[in-house]
This record gives structure tokens, sequence and C-alpha cells, in this order.
């Protein structure tokens, strides 16, 4: 069988000429979108503590959140090799001494190969561009940042309350790219403002950008958001998992196929969330997933010169 999509996994292994795990660190870092520069209300489908579910507290240094995560993936699949993930918030809007700090710290962490930095496309300037370029010079790092373009509808990220354009993470996207680091986009495929038009307009703006990698998530509705407050108003009605499906593999038809799937499929732990992956484990739709391209014949690019 022909390869379905570009794993993540395969593309970091051909790489480095291993296996590589990241690791994701917790640091106090925050977003414009609830301090008030922007918003207070903070996105509606993001949680109080962010995106990092299973982190580990801020309050713990990173080479005690490194150290003990690196030893459960050295017991479990005998890893070497690090990727040190800074996830929750957005991990630019700090301090810059601070972010100085932990970036030169997460650089000379034992087997770190690379930095991955969760930011928004609004929160990247030149400042955190140069330290990045002094810190990869400096130490043998990689750096790929991800940004989160959710969905290529201005009037979607409205509702969102992202307070960023899709304009912005284009330009966001170019500067990170002229500087020579990885790039990664998120999306939201089942956004119930979005159509499958939508879903083609992200494709493009995926190639367009040359984007290294995507994650790909499945809309559920965490504990204590405004998006949890609009279900139970009735104010938002969720599409099915054959909906979902449906969406992904459009997606993924329609990306160049040297782009590297991070994620199909939200992860939430279920004490986070009120409604997530359709009542099964993510594990179950990516399975889904492949069947159902499995049965179409499809495979990722598969649709890219018809755009």
């Amino acid at each position: 069988m022909s390869r379905l999509y570009y794993k993540y996994s395969d593309y970091l292994e051909k790489k480095y000429g291993e296996k590589v795990y990241k690791i994701p660190l917790n640091i106090a870092s925050y977003c414009p979108n609830r301090d008030g520069s922007k918003s207070l209300r903070g996105c509606i489908f993001c949680a109080p503590d962010g995106a990092g579910h299973e982190n580990m507290s801020s309050d713990i240094d990173i080479e005690s959140q490194y150290e003990a995560m690196s030893q459960l993936l050295i017991k479990k699949y005998k890893a070497q090799k690090y990727i040190a993930y800074f996830q929750s918030y957005s991990n630019t809007y700090i301090q810059n001494d601070k972010f100085i700090y932990y970036m030169k710290k997460a650089a000379q962490l034992t087997g770190c190969v690379a930095l991955a930095i969760s930011t928004r496309p609004d929160c990247i300037d030149q400042f955190h561009i140069d330290t990045l370029l002094e810190i990869k010079e400096k130490y043998p790092v990689d750096i790929c940042i991800e940004l989160g373009l959710q969905t290529s509808n201005d009037n979607t990220l409205k509702i969102l309350n992202r307070h960023h354009t899709v304009d912005d993470v284009i330009k966001s996207s170019g500067i990170i790219k002229n500087a020579g680091f990885e790039l990664c986009l998120h999306i939201i495929a089942d956004l119930p403002w979005d159509g499958k038009e939508d879903i083609i307009n992200d494709t493009k703006i995926i190639n367009q950008v040359k984007a290294d990698s995507i994650k790909v998530h499945s809309l559920y509705i965490a504990k204590e958001t405004e998006l949890e407050r609009m279900y139970k108003r009735g104010e938002v009605s969720l599409l099915s998992l054959d909906e979902y499906i449906d969406r992904v593999i459009l997606l993924l038809e329609s990306i160049d196929s040297n782009i590297a799937i991070q994620r199909l499929v939200s992860r939430v732990t279920e004490d986070k969330s009120v409604i997530c992956t359709w009542g099964r484990s993510w594990r179950k739709v990516l399975i889904m997933i492949e069947d159902e391209m499995i049965k179409r014949e499809s495979f990722q690019g598969k649709n890219i010169e018809k755009l």
C-alpha cells in the first residue's frame, strides 16, 4: 500500500536518523487575548490552562520537567533524541529576558535536537527571530515555530475571538520561513461556521506559505470555556464524526505530499472536556480516517494539481 499521508514521526526519523520524541515544557508565558491587550475572554475554545492539558506546572523548572519526561521515554522507548516543546499559551508572549533564558536553557538540555515554540501569529517580532537565530548558531538545535491559523475564514476567526487575521498568519509565516526556521500551522477542521470551501482555502494557505508540517484538530469543548457556555445555550451545533473524516480527507488530498502531518485528531483528557472525539478515543478516530482513505483510494496530495 502506498503512503496515505506523511507522518511527522517518519519526517523526524528521516531527518535525525532515529525516533525523536516531543517533550512538552510549561513556562510562565501568557496571551494578549487574556490579559486585556486584545481581549480578556481568550479564544472561545481555549481552556484556562491553555492547550497543555497534560503539562506539568510552570512553577517547576524546565530542566526538571524535561528530565522527568525524558526518563519515562527512555524507559518505554529507549529514546535518545527529543524536541523541547513550549506548548501552553503564546510562548513568545513573555518578557524578553525570560524568553532568552528559557530558550537557551532548553537548547542545552541533554538529547535536545530542536526547539518547538507554539505561539500566535501576532506575537512574533524581530527580537524573537534574532534571539532564535543566535541560539541556532550557538547550539546544535533546529527551530520550529507553531502558529495557530485555525481557519482561513476571517469571519470565523472573529467568532473564535482570535483577534488576528489570516493575513497576520501569512506575514508571520513568511518571516519564520525567511529566517530558515521550520513552520507548523494548526487547523481546526470541523469548525461549524466553516464550509468545505474554507477547508480548500486552508490548504491553499498551507501550500502557499510552504509549511513544513501541520496539526489538524477536531473541535472539542473544554470545560470552563466560552465555547462550553455557547454550547449549553444552544448556540453551537457540532459536526458529526463522518463530516469530520470527510473534511480531514479533503484537506489531506489538497496539500503538498512533502508536508508532514503531526496530528489528525485532538487529544484531551476526559476530565478537562465536556465533549471530545465523539465519545471515542483519538486513536479510534485516527484509524477510522485511515480506513476511509484506503476505501476511497485517497492519499495526501491527490488533488493538489486541481487547486
